[in-house]
């Protein structure tokens, strides 16, 4: 609804209601509980396993109160190191803090979706890295713009004017004082140990990356309307791409007969790239934009990292790629074909073989079984992830070999001596098995696999999907093709109607459960109606048992009763009713015997 109103232009002026409604906080909680931050203390020392303790209704009547006057706590400063040696601040807000932050995110994150330009990637629902580079080998390749302005916003956090943000938010439609007001306030929250800040929106807390996205889409906008946003007098009839976005090249090729500078930005945060066609267009661009973030934004950029790059002739690093054009063939009219050729850069390389090598040492002094399983875990999840985000690259395959090379040498170096060729149809981790299988540099340490780490396969970068929105009706039958087979209505129902003498922990996991579980009963597999869902503690809480998510089941309410039954009577009677297999008998079985119950024989 906020998303389709924002669509329409709508002023929005009582967006505390909805911000601090019992539904918007249960989900800011749901949120927020799966950030990894979320572990991370603030000044007060509180982290969310305090907040898992409150009851549902306390938790959400404390922040309700806390939101009709709301003052911040002091924020937790932080430096966390760099690739280059230096380090950069972090602030944490206490955990209270970052709920309220979410609650509030959640509320204008689809207002300002509507308002955003489709080539801003960063901190975006549905949108990653990958979608900036897919966009960005497009205008080499497909567009041909072959220079690119390189720009790097000198601490670019560091430097938001407060104000100027404010008066974005109110050009996006969000014209409700008391919650600019609450804004404000988290931007001057006082950070320990240093004072309260005039500028800049503070890296670590949850609201942050929006604010930075809504200070940078002013921009999005100003380099469109050189260009792509223009209107022209002729009404051209566009088609559509099969990533469901417009196709404009009918208005390009008209724009083009014009003196025109043509030129596109793609963007992710604050890192982003303008590609052009013509070196003079690129070079007065570059000014306009200096002085357009100078004087719109207050901005300045780095004189040394800022620059004009010929994709002919260089490499030009985004996201931890390095992008450039090269030719192959010609085309029809005998001029040369340039193609988009792109490697990991070299810092990212350099970054791989340190982490992988810093696990492979840890590898090395731990001996034991158990432990050593944990880090050939932790080493394998690194290697597939960096796999699956430089995969990308057209020449991955070359840039992991030679990472392969200092690595390997590593691996056997350090663990040769249990390091073995191995038999693949014995090794656990059949998920591994599958991907990486034929590899010849596959290795395993005791019955594990190893992942090769030069071994990788190439795939083209795609697009977002305009199809894919969260906040539209379309949009979110396209996510959650993905949880077909759960009732999204029972899903619903389990959201709104919390048990109110239970934890908010233990309410987030029911419906945690309920998705994992893909609706049907962990015992009998059957599915699940609203009336007979029941949340078990396998340790029950009177025998020390908590509501963690590992120590709860969602059952069928009579497989419920069977679990905890004690008297005969009752335990024939349900025995009848639901008619177990003997697999479904033990499976109940071994919940009653963490009940300390006695076992039920068959009938």
């Amino acid at each position: 609804m906020l998303y389709a109103d924002s669509m329409t232009d709508k002023k929005f002026t009582n967006l505390m209601e909805i911000i601090s409604s019992e539904e918007n906080i249960r989900l800011a909680y749901r949120n927020i509980k799966n950030n990894k931050g979320s572990k991370t203390p603030g000044v007060d020392g509180k982290t969310i396993d305090n907040l898992k303790k409150w009851n549902n209704k306390s938790l959400i009547a404390n922040i309700q109160k806390s939101l009709e006057w709301y003052t911040p706590n002091k924020v937790k400063r932080v430096e966390i190191p760099k690739g280059n040696g230096k380090t950069r601040p972090l602030g944490i807000p206490t955990i209270k803090d970052r709920l309220i932050q979410q609650c509030i995110l959640q509320v204008l994150e689809p207002i300002c979706e509507a308002k955003f330009h489709e080539r801003s990637n960063g901190f975006r629902p549905n949108r990653s890295a990958e979608h900036a580079i897919a966009q960005a080998m497009a205008m080499i390749q497909q567009r041909n713009l072959h220079y690119v302005i390189d720009i790097d916003i000198k601490s670019f956090f560091d430097n938001v004017s407060h104000g100027k943000l404010l008066k974005q938010m109110w050009t996006l439609g969000i014209r409700e004082k008391k919650l600019l007001s609450i804004i404000s306030s988290m931007l001057k929250a006082e950070v320990a140990g240093i004072g309260f800040p005039e500028k800049g929106t503070p890296q670590g807390g949850i609201i942050s990356p929006l604010l930075s996205n809504i200070v940078l889409n002013e921009l999005d906008w100003w380099i469109a309307s050189q260009w792509e946003e223009i209107p022209t007098e002729y009404k051209y009839k566009c088609s559509i791409h099969e990533n469901g976005s417009i196709n404009k090249s009918p208005i390009y090729a008209s724009l083009r007969k014009t003196s025109l500078k043509e030129c596109y930005i793609v963007r992710y945060a604050d890192d982003f790239k303008i590609f052009c066609r013509k070196r003079n267009d690129a070079q007065k661009l570059f000014e306009a934009i200096k002085m357009w973030l100078k004087e719109r934004l207050g901005l300045e950029i780095s004189p040394e990292k800022s620059k004009i790059v010929n994709l002919k002739r260089q490499y030009s690093e985004f996201l931890g790629f390095k992008l450039k054009a090269k030719i192959k063939g010609k085309k029809s009219n005998g001029e040369p074909k340039y193609v988009v050729t792109s490697h990991i850069s070299n810092k990212a390389s350099k970054k791989i073989q340190i982490r992988a090598k810093e696990t492979i040492y840890n590898m090395r002094h731990h001996s034991e079984k158990e432990k050593m399983y944990k880090y050939i875990g932790l080493y394998n999840s690194f290697v597939m992830g960096v796999h699956q985000y430089y995969a990308i690259a057209t020449e991955v395959n070359k840039d992991f070999h030679k990472i392969s090379f200092h690595v390997n040498r590593t691996l056997k170096r350090k663990l040769g001596n249990i390091l073995k060729r191995p038999n693949v149809s014995s090794l656990k981790c059949k998920a591994i098995v599958e991907k990486y299988g034929k590899s010849m540099e596959l290795r395993s340490i005791y019955d594990l696999p190893v992942v090769p780490i030069g071994y990788v396969q190439h795939r083209n970068p795609l697009w977002k999907r305009a199809a894919v929105n969260k906040y539209t009706e379309k949009g979110r039958a396209e996510i959650h093709k993905s949880l077909k087979g759960i009732d999204m209505d029972i899903l619903l129902y389990l959201m709104r109607n919390p048990i109110s003498n239970r934890s908010v922990e233990y309410n987030d996991n029911r419906i945690s459960l309920y998705s994992g579980q893909m609706g049907k009963c962990a015992v009998t597999g059957k599915r699940l109606c609203i009336d007979g869902i029941h949340c078990h503690h396998k340790i029950p809480v009177k025998l020390g048992g908590n509501d963690d998510y590992s120590n709860l089941k969602i059952v069928h309410a009579d497989v419920h009763r069977l679990i905890h039954a004690v008297k005969n009577e009752t335990i024939q009677q349900l025995l009848e009713k639901i008619k177990l297999t003997d697999y479904q008998l033990e499976r109940i079985n071994v919940l009653r015997r963490l009940c300390k119950l006695s076992e039920i024989k068959s009938l």
